[in-house]
């Protein structure tokens, strides 16, 4: 899923494992588009490549507004961010993972 963001020129992409941490997944993608057309963007493309993955269809919240996008994936959860919102809601800070792995975007 993160390949699918980075593809969209998302920012600053990173994992957070959450193995042991919580039930809600097993990780948290999250990163930052530009603008809210392309958080959009972004969204779409995860979600198509999670139905090449064979996982069922995300449930989705935020795509009307774009600030701030959530696809429920089951085991993982994508978070896609304004850098307004990104900043605001700082969900690194938030679940504290020292292991987080960060993509280099292109």
């Amino acid at each position: 899923m993160r390949e699918a963001a980075l593809d969209k020129k998302a920012e600053d992409v990173l994992t957070l494992p959450l193995n042991g941490r919580t039930i809600v997944a097993d990780a948290f993608i999250i990163a930052t588009g530009r603008s809210k057309i392309q958080t959009r963007s972004m969204a779409d493309a995860i979600a198509e490549k999670a139905r090449e993955a064979g996982y069922p269809k995300p449930r989705v919240e935020g795509y009307a507004d774009g600030g701030w996008i959530l696809l429920d994936l089951g085991s993982v959860v994508a978070h896609l961010f304004t850098p307004d919102l990104r900043v605001f809601y700082n969900l690194e800070r938030l679940w504290g993972a020292p292991e987080v792995q960060r993509a280099q975007s292109s």
